[in-house]
């Protein structure tokens, strides 16, 4: 591995946390409450946990490709499926916060913003353009029950989804369009249409296209670029000022976690993939990269 910096601290040489043949890790998440590292294989339908502390791994399978599972703020994990939303409670029964099936279609990568919310993308299998949409699920402001989806986006891939440090922006990313979008979070009323701040950073051709990512304790943004084999860093200002090259093709995201958030994990991906890297499907690590920001569970 190369590692590029313009006067960042680079960390530690990359390591293998769990090595994995995912067809397509995606969703890295630490969860404070089990000091565990969450991720998911979609295509595999596996729900992957890894404690770094003593290296103990679990798997759960799901009846359905699951795109993101986060944590619950009463145990459990939301989980964003083929279907629509679902939740898990903490003794591992199931059942639906938003049940939508479209054929064709599933979920894909999901976050939750500073106020308890549910961003959750989807797509279309075959990447139909406009298919996908952006939705927010949260509890009934009414006090019903059931949770109320606020808003509804169309997108083409809907991908990763952070907020910066003081709540104010939120980033976005539709893969095919290229680009790192910025919208306006503390302003934002469910409901209404996000005010778009233009893009924070547009990946040029070649370089690969934006998957997943996570904003650091500085406001920077970490970019997962597949089949561009690298993580950048983008600072608040859109200046690129950090690239981790990596051995795999199509890394799909990243997340902080283990002791003080200071590891940044990196989920990978095989599908699609010929002749791959030994670590391709692999979660790896890259110790002491940053400072993350501390995650906020889901309220439902």
């Amino acid at each position: 591995m190369r590692t590029s910096t313009a006067g960042a601290r680079t960390g530690r040489r990359l390591e293998v946390a769990v090595r994995e043949r995912a067809k397509l890790g995606e969703g890295p998440t630490w969860d404070p409450a089990t000091g565990r590292l969450i991720w998911v294989d979609i295509l595999s339908a596996r729900i992957h946990t890894f404690d770094p502390a003593d290296g103990r791994r679990t798997v759960m399978a799901t009846e359905q490709h699951v795109g993101a599972a986060l944590p619950r703020a009463g145990g459990g994990l939301v989980v964003n499926l083929r279907d629509g939303i679902g939740a898990y409670g903490p003794g591992g029964d199931f059942s639906w916060l938003v049940h939508d099936p479209v054929p064709g279609r599933r979920g894909n990568d999901a976050a939750v913003a500073p106020d308890g919310a549910l961003w959750a993308g989807s797509m279309y299998y075959d990447e139909t353009p406009g298919g996908g949409t952006l939705i927010r699920v949260a509890h009934d402001p009414s006090g019903g029950s059931a949770p109320a989806v606020t808003d509804t986006r169309p997108v083409t891939v809907g991908n990763g989804t952070g907020w910066s440090p003081d709540g104010r922006t939120m980033y976005y990313i539709d893969t095919p369009t290229g680009r790192i979008d910025r919208f306006r979070a503390d302003t934002h009323s469910p409901g209404e249409p996000l005010v778009d701040q233009g893009p924070l950073a547009t990946i040029e051709p070649g370089a690969g296209h934006p998957d997943g990512l996570t904003v650091d304790a500085d406001g920077c943004v970490w970019v997962a670029l597949w089949d561009g084999a690298a993580i950048r860093r983008y600072t608040p200002g859109g200046e690129l000022d950090r690239t981790v090259e990596l051995p795999v093709r199509r890394p799909t995201s990243c997340a902080f976690g283990g002791p003080g958030l200071r590891d940044l994990y990196i989920t990978t991906a095989r599908v699609g993939v010929v002749d791959p890297h030994p670590l391709t499907g692999s979660l790896l690590v890259l110790p002491d990269a940053g400072q993350g920001l501390p995650g906020t569970p889901f309220a439902g």
